[in-house]
């Protein structure tokens, strides 16, 4: 099975609402990452891991503070490629990398999909990247059967929103607000509607995401999503020394 469809075929089989998480790599500890990676795998459908960068910008203050201090450690994306390439056993989940653009760049996109597939990623998450400069990374992609999943918010129009949904991969994030990452999100009316359009234009999963970090939030969003996506609250999880697989599973609905 192609990876982008491993991810796909993740989320649908999920019992209940999909589960994605998301952890920084090399935070809180470089030494524990793998450790760490295999536990919230264990109590999750799919995981992002962060690629840690100086400038990310759509992240909010618990997500900038654990990149940072990941690039102190000395993480970096062909670190993480490293890591996940030496693992004894294959994931346990399909593995997105969430990543700016830069990073990518400065690694190569024919070696960085090659490399990707070998250690055992199914896709990629950029969210500087707009869909009308994604061709050349996406060309890189598309022979390792790589997903590159688009993002929507509430502001996007229609007609993009259309063309975003019929051209993403895995699944479609559906952005609950515009912003930054990790406050509380509510669902008003007008954002159960704006998930009922995303999923009326997806071929794909549609999982939603930014602020999510409650079991009531969850059950709240599945009404209308296949998936939420826990970001902050996760982090926070590590920093405190928590179990995430307790945390993930007390989640679900």
């Amino acid at each position: 099975m192609l990876p982008h469809k491993a991810i796909e075929r993740a989320l649908e089989a999920s019992d209940g609402p999909a589960l994605i998480a998301f952890l920084t790599a090399g935070y809180p500890s470089t030494d524990s990452f793998l450790d760490v990676l295999s536990q919230v795998e264990a109590a999750s459908d799919a995981v992002e891991i962060g690629v840690p960068f100086t400038d990310p910008m759509a992240d909010g203050v618990t997500i900038q503070r654990s990149s940072h201090a990941a690039i102190e450690n000395g993480v970096s994306l062909r670190w993480i490629l490293d890591r996940l390439a030496g693992r004894s056993t294959p994931p346990a989940a399909p593995l997105l990398l969430m990543s700016y653009l830069n990073p990518l760049l400065a690694f190569g996109y024919d070696e960085l999909a090659a490399r990707a597939r070998e250690a055992g990623v199914s896709g990629f998450i950029v969210p500087d990247l707009p869909f009308e400069e994604s061709a050349p990374f996406r060309a890189s992609l598309e022979p390792e059967g790589l997903a590159l999943v688009q993002l929507v918010t509430p502001a996007t129009p229609a007609e993009r929103l259309s063309g975003l949904c019929a051209q993403s991969q895995g699944f479609v994030y559906a952005v609950t607000r515009t912003g930054i990452t990790g406050g509380e999100v509510d669902l008003p009316t007008e954002l159960t509607n704006y998930i009922r359009a995303v999923k009326e234009h997806s071929r794909v999963p549609v999982c939603a995401g930014f602020g999510v970090r409650t079991r009531e939030q969850v059950a709240r969003i599945a009404r209308h999503a296949d998936g939420v996506v826990i970001g902050s609250a996760l982090v926070e999880i590590l920093e405190r020394g928590d179990s995430p697989t307790e945390f993930l599973s007390g989640l679900r609905p």
